[in-house]
């Protein structure tokens, strides 16, 4: 089996991680339940927003960081600041998955899936706030894209092409046991405020890998120099009790462009659950953003929190950062980045 732990020795700028000679366990650098984690780099530091908690209370919740290691769950008083505390009127509170957020002229959009109420769905929304920390808001009566036919539609991703084309990727949630569909993830263009979609969407990934399970969601499309890679997981996120890890895992496809065709890459997947003596354990990684931080890109992903001999602590899945290295165009994802 392939190691799924790439060697990197690098000191990295922006944070004072410690520098790795060796193969090193991966280690969350936010141990709260911090589930679809996107991260943005801010001019103050580093903001990251997540699906809603297990108990509720938010829709929207967030952590800060001055570094990418010191992580804080973001917090008004007492109680968890909510990035957007009022939901559009088609959206039911209590299913609110997976935000990324947008930089644009104006202001910052935020992308995130919701309950449909009128189809009882889970569908892809956009608000708006002038601030990175909200509050968002959208004023729609109807979801930005909810595929019906297809299951609905989940975890949308944003992507600004340099030549400044606005780009929207999202899953059809297919494996809705009420639809047992195939999944695909697909791309559609933005209009240039990033709030409405345009023209057609096209098909670009698709569940047809074994090692995924029947699934392929939360796409990441990723610009390195003059090839497109799209980067998404695959197989079921959790981790049951008669299941000894998660099976999720991470995998990348090479695109000719934007809207592809795309096409997976062989040595997929590139992280998955392992449980090793020597380095501990990893249990469903996935669910991935990437960004650049003083020069250098980073992945963010979840994986599930574990105790002892790698056991589910039922806490939920933590918040890790690890290095994105390309190494002949290739992605590889580094040690993780952690407290010195």
């Amino acid at each position: 089996m392939r190691s799924p732990i790439a060697v990197v020795v690098a000191v990295l700028a922006v944070t004072p991680v410690a520098v790795a000679a060796e193969v090193q366990p991966f280690v969350p650098v936010l141990s709260e339940d911090f589930p679809d984690p996107f991260v943005l780099p801010t001019s103050s530091g580093f903001l990251a927003y997540a699906t809603n908690p297990r108990e509720g209370g938010v829709n929207v919740q967030m952590a800060r960081a001055t570094n990418l290691t010191d992580w804080a769950l973001l917090r008004d008083g007492a109680t968890l600041h909510d990035a957007m505390p009022v939901l559009p009127s088609w959206a039911r509170p209590g299913l609110t998955w997976a935000p990324e957020v947008l930089p644009t002229e104006k202001g910052f959009v935020l992308y995130f899936t919701a309950r449909d109420r009128k189809s009882n769905l889970q569908c892809v929304g956009a608000a708006f706030a002038p601030n990175s920390l909200g509050p968002f808001a959208s004023a729609a009566t109807e979801p930005l894209v909810c595929q019906t036919a297809l299951g609905g539609t989940i975890d949308p991703d944003p992507f600004r092409d340099t030549d400044g084309q606005l780009y929207l990727y999202y899953k059809n949630d297919g494996n809705n046991p009420d639809f047992k569909q195939s999944t695909r993830i697909f791309a559609q263009k933005l209009t240039p405020d990033g709030l409405a979609l345009t023209g057609e969407a096209v098909a670009i990934a698709s569940n047809d890998a074994k090692w995924g399970g029947g699934v392929v969601e939360a796409p990441t499309m990723v610009r390195n120099d003059d090839r497109y890679i799209l980067f998404y997981s695959a197989n079921y996120y959790g981790w049951e009790q008669d299941q000894n890890l998660s099976p999720y895992a991470m995998g990348y496809a090479v695109c000719s462009g934007p809207m592809g065709p795309c096409s997976d890459a062989p040595a997929n997947p590139i992280l998955y659950s392992y449980r090793d003596p020597r380095l501990g354990c990893l249990s469903g990684p996935g669910h991935q953003s990437v960004f650049t931080a003083g020069g250098r890109q980073f992945i963010s992903f979840h994986a599930w929190g574990t105790v002892g001999d790698c056991r589910n602590a039922h806490r939920g899945r933590y918040l890790y950062i690890a290095p994105l290295i390309w190494k002949n165009g290739a992605p590889q994802i580094g040690v993780s980045l952690r407290r010195p």
